[in-house]
């Protein structure tokens, strides 16, 4: 159970952050994480970026269940936590959720390359999320009901296509 514990990154929508600091919390799994693991870890994540908010950088105390951290920063952080492990297999469920659009796009692609040998399950509600995956399965009331590619699902104009039209609305609305 160890081995395939150890061989799963799980990163859940409501990240679960300890009292710590964003870097400690990043290692926690890891024995002796090395810096550069946690600084390309933390590029993928896109928190990197953020770290110059914090008067105390990586060493910023995140409070009990990352209580100074916005959804998306816990968010972000949890990802590179299971990022670092090296994990064989990767569940992301809905973990950009509290992301903007245009972080998520900026993670999105970094994780391109850094999944390459990494079997990556997405739970998302957002299509964005999913766009570019091998196979995507569609759910309604518990059941698949559709299962293709982005353009294949496009093409047969069911739930899936009625969800990315209807995103794609909303999108622009923002926008405006």
């Amino acid at each position: 159970a160890g081995l395939l514990r150890r061989a799963i990154g799980y990163v859940p929508q409501e990240s679960f952050l300890f009292s710590r600091s964003i870097s400690g919390n990043i290692g926690f799994g890891v024995d002796e994480p090395e810096e550069e693991a946690v600084l390309s870890a933390t590029k993928v994540s896109r928190l990197e970026k953020d770290i110059d908010q914090f008067p105390r950088g990586w060493q910023e105390q995140v409070g009990e269940r990352g209580v100074t951290l916005s959804g998306g920063q816990k968010q972000r952080a949890a990802l590179a936590r299971a990022l670092l492990v090296r994990p064989t297999i990767l569940l992301l469920d809905d973990s950009l959720s509290a992301v903007d659009t245009q972080t998520e796009k900026e993670i999105l692609t970094e994780l391109t390359g850094a999944t390459d040998s990494i079997t990556t399950l997405v739970v998302a509600q957002r299509i964005s999320s999913i766009l570019h995956a091998d196979r995507i399965y569609v759910l309604d009331e518990g059941r698949v009901a559709e299962e293709g590619t982005h353009e294949e699902l496009l093409k047969n104009n069911g739930l899936y296509a009625e969800t990315y039209r209807l995103q794609l609305l909303s999108d622009e609305l923002e926008d405006m």
